[in-house]
């Protein structure tokens, strides 16, 4: 099985940065339709109640959990399409795909019809791992870091808007609003893209389309030097970052005097963490360019952690924004550090695979983490959850020192440079 990639450097060099800046403006009303619907998702369970009289509380957890566990299952196989087939016409199915599924999620009349379209969601979207798969195989080597760091702003400067617009909507216009909401910011996206970029690739081979050996491939790119260890980074800093998922709502609602304002300040308290993570993303990721990401990620991720424990201590609703806030510049240390970081550590040609595996790692922490955040809040109280997700961050930072390689980076952008 064979695939070819066309090695048009001249033609990537001039190109790259016109791609770059739609996948920007596409990963931001992206992220914002996605994550407007975020906020109020438990209350929208809750509106459509049970067809088979399953609870409120489970099916409130299912409806997270589900879309990340068939994410999980669904993104190593389009990622190892995306190398053979092209990572555009990814990105294309997952916007075209997944406005097609929340449309239809205003017309829902359960929960457990509501979760089912969660899961066929997760099959066929997953629109960050798409778009990072294809920028890592567009962008310059040395520029990586820049690229991911900007790519971050969109989706992190999307999803700080989309809860607030969300959280806004479904108050004033109810529930089913912010989902044609989505619908629209997904289109929109969708047509930037088929429209406005141009990729670098060529299937050459009709067998490139055939037999796609993927336990060998997965197995191939697991054992690449730091791979592993930065997927294990990226699955407990995911765990971490959704373990407060479940139980954020009934935390705001615990700090407020007036319940009116919950979906309002729920989704001020998502969108405050990824408005920072926004401005910490473009610093990072061109500083991590310059002195290694490394060590960038290791003191976010340490950062992070010890910033979540006080969190379990406020007493209103600004002292957890405040926070929450912080947390959002470390998170930009992290998020696309690790993107970086697997770009860096393997090939153009194999960026789908990579991305797509790191997307299922991801999904898997997001699948996990709503039911671990559940489970701490009903043993341990609500405020523990907090401390929870600061003890999975401090043990992901020492993961970070301890196990990734010190040496590979220079290695790595030294090969793939002279290939070029």
């Amino acid at each position: 099985m064979k695939f070819t990639i066309n090695h048009n450097h001249t033609t990537m060099r001039k190109g790259w940065k016109n791609t770059l800046y739609i996948m920007f403006f596409a990963q931001m009303m992206t992220a914002i339709g996605f994550s407007s619907i975020f906020p109020f998702l438990p209350l929208y369970v809750k509106s459509l109640g049970s067809r088979y009289g399953l609870g409120i509380e489970l099916l409130s957890g299912l409806v997270f959990s589900v879309q990340a566990f068939t994410m999980m299952i669904a993104s190593p196989f389009w990622g190892n399409l995306a190398d053979r087939l092209g990572r555009k016409i990814m990105v294309e199915r997952s916007l075209f795909g997944g406005a097609f599924v929340l449309f239809l999620m205003a017309f829902v009349h359960s929960a457990e019809e509501l979760v089912l379209l969660r899961g066929i969601q997760g099959l066929i979207t997953g629109t960050l791992a798409a778009s990072n798969a294809l920028i890592a195989a567009e962008v310059p080597p040395k520029r990586t870091g820049y690229a991911m760091g900007l790519l971050q702003v969109g989706f992190g400067g999307g999803i700080a808007l989309g809860p607030i617009l969300g959280g806004l909507v479904a108050d004033h216009y109810g529930f089913h609003s912010a989902f044609f909401v989505t619908t629209i910011m997904l289109l929109l996206s969708g047509f930037l893209v088929f429209l406005g970029i141009h990729e670098n690739f060529e299937v050459k081979d009709r067998y490139s389309r055939e037999k796609i050996r993927l336990i060998k491939e997965w197995h191939r790119v697991i054992k690449i030097p730091g791979v592993l260890v930065t997927y294990g980074l990226r699955f407990m800093t995911g765990l971490g970052r959704m373990v407060i998922v479940p139980i954020a709502p009934l935390f705001v609602q615990t700090l407020l005097d007036e319940p009116g304002r919950i979906n309002t300040m729920t989704g001020l308290m998502v969108g405050v963490s990824y408005a920072t993570t926004t401005i910490g993303s473009i610093y990072f990721g061109k500083l991590g360019d310059q002195v290694g990401h490394r060590i960038i990620v290791f003191i976010s991720i340490i950062v992070a952690g010890l910033l979540y424990f006080p969190q379990s201590f406020v007493t209103n609703v600004w002292q957890i924004l405040v926070l929450q806030a912080l947390v959002g510049v470390a998170l930009g240390g992290i998020i696309p550090t690790i993107s970086a970081l697997l770009a860096k550590f393997t090939q153009r040609g194999e960026a789908g695979t990579v991305y797509g595996m790191d997307n299922s790692v991801n999904s898997a922490a997001r699948s996990i983490a709503p039911l671990i955040g559940a489970g701490v809040a009903a043993w341990l109280g609500l405020r523990a959850t907090f401390s929870a997700a600061g003890l999975i961050f401090l043990i992901g930072g020492f993961l970070a020192i301890l196990y990734l390689p010190k040496d590979i980076l220079l290695k790595n952008e030294v090969s793939r440079e002279s290939s070029n």
